[in-house]
């Protein structure tokens, strides 16, 4: 039988939306001295982050490709494609009507070897590097003084199966900015739930980067439905401005059975929703939650519980299409769900 051959191509995009960044960052990006990135499309292809890259819509993304050749249902060859690669972009500063563009340091692109196991082979490649504009700051390392910017990176596992089946996964990648983790159709499909500045300054550089052998572990949360996509934009840019409310780690935003009236859209961070005592879910940047309370007479129908620190913008009942709100109510009804345990 003929060989056939096989190929896809995973992506991640990585980006500064304005609720990651506080401190200096933020007072630094508020003078417009900088600027944050809107939000990226969830379509993308080769070409498509190309564009965005010269529209300057985030910091780098990591295009993973590979191919395989498939005999009698079994991996016999496979390789990276010419595609596979950093695509850094640049940081522009401006001081007035003056305005400085600085080209980011692109550290080598790290590739492990195809690894085959019968009827499927993962490519695995770390891209990353750092902002050309210096960021002097104290850190808890030696040389307890750091001058340029912290390391960025992702680690992305692009997995092709003999059956032209395929999927990416986000093996590790650092604390900040935003991660979106797009699949092998060029969907968004997952992201990082946390963007950590704060960790991020203090560690990203020396022997704490995959360059030094120190790959950070990702933690990644499926993407939010297009009924939260649509909540997110009326809560977000309706007439009237939510407040905001961080959480710590361990934080209680609402309780079970108490009143509330207040909507919720987390914008940074990771909840757990926890119904009569069981963990039932964990959401991350892009819910929309709190809506039931708002639909079924006032009273939560579960707890939610910070699992990282957590920035939520707080909505009232009067800014939301109620339509809309139905609607996503209707799915997120987690408690009737039968949960089964082996």
């Amino acid at each position: 039988m003929p060989s056939t051959r096989v190929a896809a191509t995973g992506t991640t995009i990585s980006w500064i939306p304005s609720e990651s960044v506080s401190g200096p960052l933020r007072l630094g990006m508020n003078l417009k001295l900088s600027h944050y990135d809107d939000p990226l499309p969830e379509q993308v292809d080769t070409d498509r982050v190309h564009e965005l890259c010269r529209e300057d819509r985030f910091r780098f993304a990591n295009v993973v490709s590979g191919w395989a050749e498939v005999e009698d249902g079994r991996v016999v060859d496979a390789g990276y494609a010419d595609v596979s690669d950093l695509v850094m972009g640049a940081t522009t500063v401006r001081v007035g009507k003056v305005g400085a563009t600085f080209r980011a340091l692109a550290l080598p692109v790290l590739r492990e070897e195809p690894q085959r196991d019968g009827d499927r082979v993962t490519f695995t490649q770390t891209v990353g590097g750092a902002t050309g504009v210096p960021l002097p700051r104290p850190v808890p390392h030696a040389p307890f003084i750091q001058w340029q910017a912290p390391i960025v990176w992702t680690t992305l596992a692009l997995t092709l199966r003999a059956d032209g089946g395929s999927e990416v996964e986000l093996r590790g990648a650092s604390a900040f900015p935003r991660h979106w983790i797009y699949d092998t159709g060029g969907s968004l499909a997952f992201k990082s739930g946390l963007a950590d500045q704060g960790q991020w300054m203090s560690h990203s550089f020396g022997q704490r980067t995959p360059w030094g052998h120190g790959d950070r572990e990702a933690l990644v949360l499926a993407v939010e439905s297009e009924l939260e996509r649509q909540l997110s934009t009326d809560i977000m840019r309706g007439g009237q401005k939510p407040r905001s409310r961080r959480m710590r780690e361990g934080d209680t935003l609402t309780r079970q059975g108490e009143v509330g009236d207040e909507l919720y859209l987390v914008l940074d961070g990771v909840l757990s929703v926890d119904v009569d005592g069981r963990s039932l879910v964990q959401l991350g940047p892009g819910a929309v939650i709190g809506e039931r309370a708002l639909l079924e007479g006032g009273r939560r129908t579960s707890t939610l519980t910070a699992v990282t620190p957590v920035h939520v913008a707080v909505a009232a009942k009067d800014q939301i299409d109620l339509d809309r709100l139905r609607r996503l109510a209707e799915g997120h009804r987690r408690e009737e769900q039968v949960v089964t345990t082996e």
